[in-house]
Parts: C-alpha cells; sequence; structure tokens
C-alpha cells in the first residue's frame, strides 16, 4: 500500500503543477491527483505481472523445444525448476492480480513481450540462475529467496525497463523507487499454502483523506503561507527561494496548522527527507531552519492546535 511518504511526494507533484499552469479548478486537479496515486497501483501490478510473464515464456519455450523434430535430451526432458517455483505459481493464481491486469488494460507485455524475452535471457545467463537450477534443494524458502535475487538485482535496475515505465506514464519515474520496494516487502510476506491478494491501495480511508485535504489546504492557504515563509527568511529575495523548497515548506505549515493528529516532528522530518530528493543539496538545512523557527513562532502564539500527548 502506497505510504504517506510517497503521498506527499504525489501532493507536492500536484501542487508545483497547479501554481505553474495558473489553474483554478480544484476538483479537477484533485481528480487528477488521485489518479496519478490509482497509476501507482498500475505500475505495482505491472512489474508483479513481469515476474509471471517471464515464467509463462519459459515454460511455453519448453513446450515448443520438446516437439522439435530432432530435440536434445535436455529439450526433450528438461529441467522445470525454474517454471515450477512456488512464488511464481503464487503469483500467476492470484485472481485480483489477474483482475488488476484484465480491469485496467494493463496487459502490456503481451504487447511488449521483447521486453520479458530481454529479462528471461539475463536472469537464465545469471549465476543465481544456474545455481538455483542446479541445487537439490526445493523448498519455498529456496523458491522465495531465488525470486526476490533476480528481482533485486536483475529486474529493479534495470534501466530499460526504467525507460520504458517513464515513457508509458511521465509520473512512473518518481514511482519506480517506491514500487520496487512495495514488491520485495510482499516477496517477503508470501506464504506457502497461501494466495496472493493485491490488497487495498491506501491504508485506511483516512489515508485517502489525507491526499485530498493536504493538497487543497495547501492550495487555498498558498499566499498565506509564503508570506509567513518570506517573513522568516529576510536574507533571501523570495525568487532565491527554489520553487520546490518554498512548496514543501507551504505544506509543512498545512500539516502544522490544519492537521492536528500529525507530530510537528513528524512533518519536518517527512519535508526534510523529500527536499534531499528532490530539491537542491543545502535544501534539507534551509527548510529545517525555517520551520524550527516558524515552529517556535506557532507554539510561543498557541497557533497550533495538536490534539493528544508528545504530538507538537
Amino acid at each position: 500500500m502506497i505510504n504517506r511518504r510517497h503521498i506527499r511526494v504525489k501532493v507536492m507533484q500536484s501542487v508545483y503543477a497547479l501554481l505553474q499552469s495558473k489553474s483554478d479548478d480544484l476538483d479537477k486537479e484533485s481528480q487528477f491527483l488521485y489518479d496519478s496515486i490509482d497509476r501507482v497501483f498500475d505500475l505495482y501490478a505491472i512489474v508483479l505481472s513481469l515476474l509471471t510473464e517471464v515464467c509463462k515464456m519459459e515454460k511455453t519455450h519448453q513446450s515448443l523445444s520438446k516437439k522439435k523434430i530432432l530435440a536434445s535430451p535436455e529439450e526433450l526432458n528438461p529441467n522445470t525448476k525454474f517454471i515450477n517455483n512456488r512464488i511464481f505459481k503464487i503469483l500467476l493464481e492470484s485472481p485480483s492480480l489477474k483482475d488488476r491486469i484484465e480491469s485496467r488494460k494493463l496487459n502490456c507485455w503481451y504487447l511488449d513481450n521483447d521486453y520479458v524475452k530481454k529479462i528471461l535471457k539475463r536472469i537464465k545467463a545469471d549465476l543465481a540462475y544456474k545455481d538455483y537450477m542446479q541445487s537439490p534443494e526445493s523448498d519455498f524458502r529456496e523458491d522465495r529467496e531465488f525470486v526476490l535475487n533476480i528481482f533485486k538485482h536483475i529486474i529493479a535496475p534495470n534501466d530499460t525497463l526504467a525507460d520504458y515505465f517513464e515513457d508509458s506514464v511521465i509520473s512512473w519515474a518518481d514511482d519506480i523507487p517506491f514500487v520496487n520496494t512495495w514488491i520485495v516487502k510482499t516477496l517477503n510476506q508470501l506464504k506457502p499454502g497461501k494466495g496472493f491478494k493485491l490488497g487495498r491501495l491506501y491504508k485506511d480511508d483516512d489515508d485517502k483523506k489525507f491526499v485530498s485535504e493536504l493538497f487543497r489546504k495547501t492550495v487555498l492557504n498558498h499566499h498565506k503561507y509564503e508570506e509567513e515563509i518570506v517573513q522568516k527568511t529576510p536574507n533571501w529575495d523570495k525568487e532565491r527561494i527554489a520553487e520546490v523548497d518554498m512548496i514543501l515548506l507551504k505544506m509543512a505549515l498545512c500539516e502544522f496548522l490544519c492537521f492536528p493528529l500529525i507530530p510537528t516532528r513528524v512533518t519536518i522530518n517527512e519535508y526534510i527527507e523529500i527536499s534531499k530528493d528532490y530539491s537542491t543539496v543545502k535544501s534539507s538545512f534551509f527548510i529545517n531552519g525555517v520551520l524550527d523557527k516558524l515552529l517556535k513562532e506557532y507554539t510561543e502564539t498557541k497557533r497550533l492546535q495538536k490534539i493528544g500527548r508528545g504530538l507538537l
């Protein structure tokens, strides 16, 4: 499921896009934001289905090889350990994964099976594949470790796949690292004798509500937040503050003032970390300094309305 860190990233991108376009249609932009997050779930399903397609392609290859007129002994009696891998089997038999692929028309590997061929070729050339196929063991743990190995070292870091995803949906460029981590967690959670269900995109309704509220309240108050930020940065011209930094600061102020259940330290830490990935080298220090000043002022003037102990 999507976490709040990635929700904040998607909101940041949507706020940036709205301010750049000077759009005032919040309903339309909010729906676009929800659609963008929903496409993260699509990418998750597509990458999982790549594992099943690799297995299916090898199974087809073995079946065709057996039918050769001059088939070799190895082709007539192939090693089926790869295609019988229990992790592949769980994913192949998942109704929810199949339904997501079909209902959202995500059958990209059928149309672009050259990518599947290249991944399968890389897998079969890898030493881990040879060791796995030659190992006399055959249990769930070994199957899972093998799939995790090929995912972490062959699929996840594959630049060709990354380019393909980015060309398909431009926002996926920022989603790939999150989705890869999500898939590793998913594979680690699979258990023998139990099927796989895609589950929910959001942890709960509060997280889904958080998306819209953070976006709308940041946009509706962004002029007011900007004035407060400028007051705390007298040595900086507004134009010198990186646009992403300004948006992250506005979102943080929104969380300070409009989300009573989110601890202030969580807010500060989250936006510092996001700035390290999406802004300048010095942005994290700048954002930390500005937020500390504003938090001190809000606390002294009792503008914070946090509920519960330890939230300030």
